[in-house]
């Protein structure tokens, strides 16, 4: 309960507010949880029965976030957690490629290839450690 509460907190600290909470219909999910979310003004949505897909797409990002941050870090406290989790949250949507969207980030345009020989031959590409080197943002040098 401490959890959603200070989920909460967070949310307002940084000026957003959210107004629903997408769930599965796990048993983890009490009664005094669904009362606590209502509470601070959340409605509370929960995916249909065997209906897998429905919520697939925030479980890959949970599953990416696990696979790529939280399995390599050692988290020390909640601030911690918070930092780390807005890092991968920034390099997920600004620099991290994805394949559906043709090796663009959500937030960034697809850049225009590079078809001048002259320009390949000289490519200077830098990387910028993230989290201690955990992630790794890759761009041309000017």
């Amino acid at each position: 309960m401490q959890l959603g509460r200070n989920l909460l907190m967070e949310l307002e600290d940084v000026g957003s507010r959210a107004k629903f909470l997408i769930r599965d219909r796990d048993s983890k999910f009490t009664d005094a949880f669904d009362a606590l979310m209502i509470d601070a003004g959340l409605k509370i949505v929960t995916t249909g029965i065997r209906i897998p897909r429905m919520n697939s797409l925030m479980e890959r990002w949970i599953q990416t976030c696990r696979t790529e941050l939280l399995d390599r870090t050692l988290i020390w406290n909640q601030s911690h957690l918070l930092h780390a989790l807005r890092e991968y949250e920034a390099f997920y949507n600004e620099h991290r490629p994805h394949r559906a969207l043709q090796q663009a980030a959500p937030c960034r345009p697809l850049t225009t290839p590079i078809t001048q020989q002259a320009r390949l031959a000289h490519l200077e590409v830098r990387r910028r450690d993230r989290l201690g080197g955990t992630l790794h943002q890759y761009q041309h040098a000017a």
